[in-house]
């Protein structure tokens, strides 16, 4: 009876906010005349759990740089402003992007209340595997190694490795079907042997695989495995010596106060741009189940900084075994893999890695150029090439630093405002 009681519960829940929805539409401004650097975009709707996150995600899923914003969710209404540039700094200003944003983000729209299911499609022309486990250098080249043996090719895959821990989306298809992988046995078989590689021997937790048809949205899902695999605890200590001056600089300034008297708690972030800062900044709030009800981000300077390691790009003719075969060449000059993209269309593959020393030292330029030389140099590309000694010491005032304050109904001169409240829905 009580389960009972409780679906009807949620059914009227889900009822009233479509009632709440149809009297009070989303509502989409998109200005390129008031301000000179960026566009305007402006979203008033009713207020959903998670509706920041999938905003911020639509415009990041476009490769758009959000210089600034301005968020507010008091209450039932949400009421967001966006100041956001193409990667290069101009304006958007091509019809087809303002009218997809126009119908994503407007009326047209259908926001999911459904987290896990954000950005899925169902299909049945590929099979996404989920990994989770313990990270060590070789391991991507390990992992793919086994599905070039079991006859799978990786379409496209995702990488992101912390504090020892390491998680994968890859969607893969038969060889020889070209299509997903459906045989209950051989999936069985991807998932055991798949495991198997991921497990560490002095780890206490265990590898996780999980196989599904279908597409997911790659980086959401990524953070709710490292959330839900706590890749946040354990983190190693940094040691003090002059070698790790550069490494502390660069690491965020993260600062929480608790305002008990108002209930809510305040974020205070700096750190250096880079893409997708404010989508995995909101991701990691949501997953902690924290609403963002007030806030501003600034942003200043360039996109110049990567925290990942040296960049490497492959943009080459697809094959069975491509992706197999240049990590084993990044293993055996002792690189190991700290997040990679890879992607195929039109048989064309274009991979990124970002890859550093496996004992720890900057990587030799003379060892990039012989595993250029064995790939190919038309086909490998460094895509940030590593900065000298007198660029590294770069005082404090020349870097581009992005501020957050995630808290408040204040304002200060250096900071600006977003509010957390914890979500009990």
């Amino acid at each position: 009876m009580a389960d009972v009681s409780m679906s009807f519960s949620q059914d009227m829940d889900d009822e009233y906010e479509k009632l709440i929805r149809r009297m009070n539409p989303p509502r989409v401004v998109i200005d390129n005349d008031s301000c000179k650097e960026a566009t305007v975009i402006r979203v008033d709707s009713a207020n959903e759990y998670g509706i920041l996150l999938e905003v911020v995600q639509i415009l990041t899923d476009l490769d758009l740089t959000i210089t600034k914003a301005y968020i507010s969710s008091d209450g039932g209404w949400f009421m967001d402003v966006f100041n956001v540039t193409h990667q290069d700094g101009n304006k958007v200003t091509d019809e087809v992007v303002l009218d997809y944003i126009q119908k994503s983000l407007g009326p047209e729209a259908c926001f999911s209340t459904s987290l896990r299911s954000v950005g899925v499609i169902p299909s049945t022309d590929s099979t996404v595997i989920e990994l989770t486990g313990c990270d060590r250098p070789g391991l991507l080249s390990e992992l793919t190694a086994v599905l070039t043996h079991l006859k799978c090719s990786v379409l496209n895959a995702e990488v992101w490795t912390h504090n020892t821990r390491a998680a994968a989306v890859m969607e893969v298809t038969d060889d020889l079907t070209g299509s997903a992988v459906s045989d209950p046995e051989r999936l069985s078989l991807i998932k055991s042997l798949l495991r198997n590689v991921l497990k560490g021997s002095n780890t206490p937790k265990e590898a996780k695989t999980v196989v599904s048809q279908g597409e997911v949205h790659t980086d959401r899902r990524l953070h709710q495995m490292m959330f839900e695999d706590r890749d946040y605890e354990n983190g190693v200590m940094v040691d003090d010596d002059s070698s790790n001056v550069q490494d502390e600089r660069q690491r965020p300034d993260v600062c929480v106060d608790n305002w008990l008297d108002k209930d809510y708690s305040v974020v205070t972030v700096r750190c250096k741009d880079r893409p997708k800062l404010l989508f995995d900044t909101v991701c990691t709030l949501t997953d902690m189940q924290y609403v963002v009800f007030h806030g501003s981000v600034d942003t200043e300077g360039t996109e110049a900084f990567q925290e990942y390691g040296l960049k490497l790009e492959l943009c080459t003719t697809d094959r069975v075994g491509l992706l197999s075969n240049v990590t084993r060449i990044f293993r055996e000059n002792s690189l190991t893999v700290t997040r990679a993209e890879v992607k195929t269309k039109g048989g064309k593959a274009v991979n990124t890695f970002y890859v550093s020393d496996a004992s720890g030292y900057s990587i030799d330029a003379k060892t990039i150029d012989s595993i250029r030389q064995t790939i190919g140099k038309t086909l490998l590309k460094v895509k940030n090439k590593p900065k000298d000694q007198q660029q590294r010491e770069k005082p404090p005032s020349q870097e581009s630093p992005t501020r957050f304050l995630f808290g408040g109904l204040f304002k200060s001169k250096s900071f600006v405002n977003f509010g957390l409240v914890r979500s009990y829905s």
